[in-house]
């Protein structure tokens, strides 16, 4: 039993139902958000955290080894979930503040021919506890609590598709919005392959997270080859969901194209795309593949991404370059995980037993950047939190210069 898998209402509940005070209920809470466990300083007796923790996982993340980008203030993380699986996450340092990318399921079924999260498969769902216990573990990593936290913004684009484990993601969304670590949802963009029946019921809950749209074609013929659900579900039928999302959210929309060269990225790609989008509120984030050696895909030039992004603009619609983040690090979706779960010589699985939990950064490793150097990064989050709204939790990019498109741009 994963105890950040309760609401703070059912956790007091509960507490109280294995013979404690219920103000320890609301203490244990914050202990867990903070992220507390057996062996930490709290305001709890040592008993009660003993008990507490033989009838539940205290902390289900645990994080068991980082690579920081030698170019970028990037960090990537490997996570060891309670029953030896394993997962990922990153860390993104901008100057409107940090942004924490996040794992909804272990492995994936999508299996996007751009992607790493897929080459092994899937194997489970996260609870809201596992998802919400990444946040947890990264932000006491970094020295931050619940009330000065120094993750400022949430996307929801590591491994696994969010829609596809619904319940837990919206259960996760409500804790995270509502309780916990209380992010606004324009700090929360949630990235989906398409599954149109749950973007439309997403419209319903309440919760108007930025959606980001894993388009990445034109056309059904070329998205058919890139993304296999494409096969269930069409562009139009996505696009019609999106609308939806829109009018029920007023959160414009954001349409993610990785753009891989010689399959999606030539000017008539990009002309029929912006006949595609004309009447979609949107804003389109043009990504130069990040290259996963087991798929074979190229990426274009930087220029290239370039031409794209003008041809959309030309053509009325709002876009810009994302930069591309985490390309010395393992950066893209499940590289990593991959990377330390197989032998890519002999393709002997290594025991994650070896990997032992990092607690903080530690002058002794590289890591010591993120706490000394860029630590200025870090230090202004207590300000950031009105300042990232206005991103509404969008990746930073390059600006665009025509002042038309600037405001097209910044429409909700």
């Amino acid at each position: 039993m994963i105890l950040l898998d309760f609401t703070k209402s059912e956790l007091i509940n509960w507490v109280e139902s294995v013979g404690f005070p219920k103000f320890r209920g609301s203490q244990l809470y914050d202990a867990l958000i903070n992220g507390k466990d057996e062996n930490s300083k709290t305001n709890l007796p040592k008993d009660i955290l003993i008990k507490v923790s033989e009838l539940g996982i205290m902390q289900p993340i645990k994080i068991v080894q980082i690579q920081e980008s030698k170019k970028e203030h990037n960090v990537k993380f490997l996570y060891k979930l309670n029953d030896g699986h394993l997962i990922e996450g990153m860390l993104m340092q901008y100057k409107f503040g940090n942004t924490l990318c996040v794992s909804t399921q272990v492995g994936c079924k999508m299996n996007c021919a751009f992607c790493a999260s897929g080459l092994n498969g899937w194997l489970r769902n996260l609870s809201s506890g596992e998802i919400l216990g990444q946040i947890v573990a990264v932000n006491s990593w970094l020295g931050g609590t619940a009330k000065e936290r120094k993750i400022t913004n949430v996307v929801l684009m590591g491994m696994g598709e969010p829609l596809d484990n619904y319940d837990n993601v919206v259960k996760f969304l409500k804790c995270a919005t509502k309780e916990s670590f209380e992010f606004s949802c324009r700090n929360i963009s949630l990235s989906t392959c398409g599954i149109t029946p749950k973007i439309e019921k997403l419209a319903d809950e309440g919760l108007p997270v930025t959606l980001c749209i894993s388009l990445h074609a034109p056309n059904d013929s070329i998205r058919k080859t890139i993304i296999p659900i494409a096969r269930n579900y069409s562009i139009h039928a996505v696009l019609e969901a999106a609308k939806y999302y829109y009018t029920m959210t007023n959160r414009r929309i954001i349409i993610e194209y990785t753009v891989i060269k010689g399959v999606n990225d030539s000017f008539a790609n990009a002309k029929e795309l912006s006949e595609l989008l004309a009447n979609l509120p949107c804003h389109v984030n043009v990504i130069k593949l990040n290259e996963v050696k087991e798929r074979g895909l190229k990426a274009p030039t930087q220029d290239a991404c370039q031409q794209f992004v003008n041809t959309l603009n030309r053509f009325g619609i709002s876009a810009t370059t994302r930069r591309t983040l985490g390309d010395d690090i393992d950066g893209a979706c499940g590289q990593l995980r991959n990377k330390v779960a197989t032998n890519a010589e002999g393709g002997e699985k290594l025991s994650v037993a070896s990997y032992k939990e990092v607690k903080q950064p530690k002058k002794s490793i590289k890591t010591n950047k993120v706490s000394d150097k860029n630590k200025k990064y870090f230090d202004k989050n207590k300000k950031s939190n009105t300042i990232s709204k206005r991103h509404g939790g969008v990746s930073e990019s390059k600006s665009n210069k025509n002042p038309k498109q600037r405001l097209h741009r910044q429409g909700r």
